[in-house]
């Protein structure tokens, strides 16, 4: 019996040791380029501004295509290089050069661009990079958040619930002295 334990255990010792010796590792990027690899320049832009897009040789494997994607309000409307495309995010193509490094690519904001814009590129063998683009308004002032005019609703709503509020309490109190 002591025996056929032994066995049993050897054997299944034997199968998990081949099951992990030839277990594939998971598909993933061959190439971890360093922080910051791409840059925008400028960093600050304007509404259909063009922008330059590139990144560090090493980025990528030599002569690969490379997937370029803006991503920010109106972002389907911005063009890459020559393309314009009409999908919730634009997305490019370009190809590396012998060092892996993707020369400037042409980004052309649309015309109304606001907020923050993201550029990203990656390709098969690795995860790319990204950089990022503020747009800024014609006072030079990067717009950010949500201007007075929207906001009207909301101060008109909040004072019609700080006046039920008041109310409810003074119907409250009236009502204590009505009874006493």
């Amino acid at each position: 019996m002591h025996h056929r334990i032994r066995t049993t255990t050897a054997a299944a010792f034997v199968v998990i040791a081949a099951l992990l010796a030839t277990a594939s590792p998971a598909a993933a990027s061959t190439i971890y380029p360093p922080s910051g690899a791409c840059t925008v320049s400028p960093t600050t832009a304007a509404a259909s501004e063009t922008l330059s897009f590139r990144c560090e040789a090493g980025t990528f494997s030599a002569s690969e295509v490379v997937t370029i994607t803006v991503t920010g309000n109106s972002g389907a409307d911005a063009e890459i290089g020559m393309v314009r495309t009409a999908v919730s995010t634009a997305n490019g193509r370009a190809t590396s050069d012998a060092q892996g490094a993707l020369a400037a690519v042409r980004v052309t904001l649309p015309s109304d661009a606001s907020g923050t814009y993201n550029i990203a590129a990656i390709s098969t063998t690795s995860a790319g990079g990204t950089a990022a683009v503020t747009i800024t308004t014609d006072s030079g002032l990067p717009v950010t958040g949500l201007d007075s005019g929207s906001l009207l609703s909301l101060w008109i709503g909040g004072g019609a619930l700080v006046l039920a509020g008041v109310a409810v309490v003074v119907a409250v109190v009236m009502r204590r002295r009505a009874s006493d």
